[in-house]
């Protein structure tokens, strides 16, 4: 069994490569039977695409690696919380698990801002928060404080 760290870990690194390309730093990785099968970085500045967050693209991958639209017996781990956005393409896509580092109390869907579990959907997920919390934080942090700084 992978351990929860060691996978966000992984998802750390994606936010990392965001952010060496001016992206905001959120990084996703998608986990089936112990193995990465989806790994994903926020590309929004670089496709002009509102959609391009880093689950959405992991998504998929997955899906893709999966051949099938249902994300059955996947975790996804993410750096941030997913947004409304997000977790509706989670519940649609049907995965089991959610992990995520930092909360998002502006649009975080899994109970920051609104909790998409809490809707009665036809799927819910089930969700671990904190999960390198500080590291998680940290990474986005440093990204918008050197943003204000050359403003």
């Amino acid at each position: 069994m992978v351990k929860d760290d060691i996978c966000m870990g992984k998802a750390l690194q994606q936010a990392e490569l965001a952010y060496s390309e001016d992206e905001v730093p959120v990084g996703a990785i998608i986990i089936y039977e112990n193995k990465i099968i989806a790994k994903a970085h926020n590309q929004i500045e670089c496709l002009n695409d509102p959609t391009a967050h880093a689950e959405m693209i992991a998504i998929t991958q997955a899906a893709s690696y999966l051949k099938t639209k249902w994300l059955k017996g996947c975790k996804l781990y993410v750096t941030i919380e997913p947004c409304l956005m997000c977790a509706g393409a989670l519940v649609l896509s049907r995965i089991d698990r959610v992990i995520f580092g930092a909360d998002d109390p502006k649009t975080g869907a899994f109970g920051s801002k609104i909790d998409i579990n809490a809707l009665g959907l036809n799927h819910k997920i089930k969700i671990k928060r904190k999960v390198l919390e500080t590291e998680a934080a940290y990474i986005l942090q440093m990204f918008f404080k050197e943003k204000r700084k050359k403003k």
